[in-house]
């Protein structure tokens, strides 16, 4: 009995130490292979719980990212923001006056129209770009800055365009500025004093008018009109009722114009009854005199003798 005992306490302390020397023997000889994931992660500068706190915050803002995108396509901000603006208004934060500045010529009718014309006139909502856009195709408004001034005011500074021509077309009278935009229709009955242009796209030459004009500033209180010819030259028309062809070109028109200025000074050309002055070709100065007058209805002379009468101007 005693040696069967012996004999299985034997067997299983000799099992168990063969277990145990196997998987000794198994650990030692297992090496781990490590996957290409592992190596990029040795290669990144933070730890890998720091890696799992980044994972956890994107699946959190993806998870937000639709939230929001769920809530757009309902059109939940419109609503709340449409809200918004009503208790705005209700609480007495709705556009109910308008303060206009710097209006000097223009009808301010107009820029209360578009000010208080708004679909949505709360302080809080209220679009200003749309706003300024719409008052920029005011022909009178050059530029324009809106602002709020709480609770319930409108504030409109605007810069007005300067008139300084009336153009003539299709037998329509309109209100310019320098760079030909139209600022309003005038009638016949109420012209203002400034000089009138006429023919197609002549608005669009009145830049180049004055700035010719300044060469020769002592007839440039003498204008009366000028209409633009074939949309390539001038015809000037003075207040003594004569009219001066002139060249085309900007520097040929300059020239001939402050010859016929200096001849003007010297002889007196305006007033005098003559009808029009030619100078379109740059080697004869010709006069048109009313029918019936002097030698014949023309005369001729070379345009750079100025210091002489022309011929026909005698008497």
């Amino acid at each position: 009995m005693a040696e069967a005992r012996i004999r299985r306490g034997g067997t299983a302390r000799l099992t168990r130490a063969t277990g145990a020397r196997g998987r000794s023997g198994g650990r030692g000889r297992t090496v781990k292979r490590r996957s290409w994931v592992d190596g990029l992660l040795d290669l990144l500068p933070f730890s890998e719980e720091t890696l799992q706190r980044i994972a956890s915050w994107a699946i959190v803002g993806i998870v937000l990212a639709g939230v929001v995108g769920i809530a757009m396509l309902l059109g939940l901000p419109a609503m709340a923001g449409q809200k918004a603006s009503e208790l705005a208004a209700n609480a007495g934060f709705e556009v109910e006056k308008v303060e206009v500045r710097g209006v000097e010529r223009m009808d301010e009718l107009p820029i209360y129209n578009i000010a208080l014309g708004q679909v949505n006139r709360s302080m809080l909502s209220l679009d200003l770009p749309k706003v300024r856009d719409e008052m920029l195709k005011l022909g009178w408004v050059k530029d324009a800055r809106i602002s709020r001034r709480l609770p319930d005011t409108l504030v409109v500074d605007v810069v007005e365009r300067d008139p300084v021509a009336v153009w003539q077309h299709d037998g329509q009278l309109h209100l310019i500025d320098v760079a030909g935009v139209v600022l309003q229709s005038v009638s016949p009955g109420a012209m203002p004093d400034l000089p009138l242009v006429v023919g197609p796209n002549a608005n669009l030459q009145t830049a180049g008018l004055n700035k010719l004009m300044e060469n020769a500033p002592a007839l440039k209180p003498m204008l009366a009109g000028a209409t633009w010819v074939g949309n390539r030259r001038w015809d000037l028309r003075f207040q003594s009722g004569e009219t001066l062809s002139l060249p085309e070109g900007d520097k040929p028109s300059a020239t001939a114009l402050v010859n016929f200025a200096r001849m003007d000074g010297v002889n007196r050309l305006l007033g005098r009854g003559i009808v029009k002055f030619d100078m379109r070709d740059p080697d004869r100065f010709v006069l048109r005199l009313p029918q019936g007058q002097g030698t014949g209805t023309s005369s001729e002379k070379p345009a750079a003798s100025a210091d002489a009468p022309a011929k026909g101007e005698e008497g």
